[in-house]
């Protein structure tokens, strides 16, 4: 099961998906949110971490992240 890290904006709604494949996926993906939570400058960005099996997966069981078209997904993880 891959982790998944969404940056939601409720202003504009703009989602950002990054995939973080493999065992450790879902602890990277965890990672990455408290840090980017830390940083975040903009109260209307919301980020959070999920665990799925697939993008079909997390999409059908959290919809509202992608009710709009400005959905960017499969963005590269960091290295």
């Amino acid at each position: 099961m891959s982790g998944y890290l969404i940056q939601y904006n409720r202003r504009t709604g703009r989602s950002d998906v990054q995939e973080f494949p493999g065992a450790d996926g879902s602890r990277q993906a965890m990672r990455m949110r408290l840090r980017l939570e830390r940083e975040r400058l903009d109260e209307d960005v919301e980020i959070a971490s999920i665990n799925a099996a697939s993008l079909e997966s997390l999409q059908a069981t959290h919809s509202r992240y992608f009710g709009r078209a400005d959905f960017h997904g499969n963005v590269p993880t960091p290295a």
